[in-house]
């Protein structure tokens, strides 16, 4: 599989984007503190840049901010609040990369305990879970998920012990995680159910082993494969699903920037100071595009006649 995929220049482009992208991201605390001198929610509308007649303020008297000064200090200009642009799209990409990996981790997680449960075991069991994935795949994913992060962006949610304040990454990332399950749980649980059909299945019940070893040493690692293709495709989408809900007020809560966030705090500037809307937007699209073209390339080297086609 490893040698597919390094024979596959596209995919290797594509990886090479996305990684360049995170290494960017992960730097942010070091671009804060050694180069623009300033944190993410740090405000300097009475700043200024320059000495003498070259001295400009940071936010003008208009509320007009400045432009890329290319330099160390602003260095993509500041938005409304005097806050430096590059700073915020560097902790804004930590954001949106932790929530993307994190609700993919989640929706894989659920969808294969619900997918393989369904499928092995059928009968009432299946019939349930099936209905629940069914409704919620009836909703679109942007509008299931602005209904459910209404509810929590204000609340937050308390399971059990466990209490997650409004403002934390980990609410969208669970938002995110669970309205993304029906779309990789239908596959597996299709597969499931050819899969107990084999022979080995059969032979694994005559020796006496439990259900539930035979779904976790015998089952579970016969669809590894599918989910190894859903992987990185969950977390491009959930990257771009968290900037949507971040634009929508819902997603990663200001002053905390996202990329989702930033865009729409910039979006009524733009002609005047563009790069609080590009910056940005060009990031989010080069660490999709990333993720996407790398997981088509683990498709092609894991799944070469296309069987398996994530929707």
């Amino acid at each position: 599989m490893l040698k597919r995929i390094l024979k596959d220049r596209l995919a290797l482009s594509c990886g090479l984007i996305f990684l360049i992208v995170a290494v960017l991201s992960l730097s942010a605390p070091l671009v804060a503190q050694y180069v623009a001198h300033t944190g993410p929610n740090d405000e300097h509308i009475t700043a200024t840049i320059g000495s003498g007649v070259h001295r400009r303020y940071v936010v003008s008297l208009v509320g007009v901010p400045i432009g890329p000064t290319w330099g160390p200090r602003f260095f993509l200009g500041a938005d409304s609040n005097g806050r430096d642009i590059l700073v915020r799209l560097l902790y804004g990409g930590r954001a949106s990369l932790a929530v993307g990996f994190i609700a993919a981790a989640i929706t894989l997680t659920l969808a294969t305990i619900l997918g393989v449960a369904a499928g092995f075991y059928r009968g009432w069991l299946d019939a349930v879970i099936v209905r629940i994935l069914d409704l919620m795949w009836a909703y679109p994913v942007i509008l299931l998920a602005i209904a459910i992060g209404t509810v929590l962006a204000v609340s937050g949610i308390t399971i059990g012990p466990i209490t997650i304040r409004a403002g934390s990454l980990l609410l969208p990332a669970i938002i995110i995680g669970i309205v993304h399950i029906p779309y990789v749980a239908k596959p597996v649980r299709g597969q499931v159910l050819v899969i107990r059909k084999r022979e080995f299945i059969d032979a694994t019940r005559v020796l006496g082993m439990s259900p539930r070893r035979i779904m976790i040493r015998e089952v579970v690692p016969n669809v590894a494969t599918s989910l190894a293709v859903f992987a990185p495709l969950m977390v491009a989408n959930s990257i771009l699903l968290e900037a949507g809900l971040s634009f929508l007020g819902v997603g990663v809560l200001p002053p905390n920037p996202s990329w989702g966030n930033m865009i729409g705090q910039g979006i009524s500037l733009i002609s005047v100071a563009p790069t609080g809307v590009l910056a940005p937007g060009l990031m989010l699209v080069a660490a999709v595009i990333g993720v996407n073209g790398f997981g088509e390339g683990v498709r092609r080297a894991l799944d070469p006649h296309g069987r398996i086609r994530p929707r």
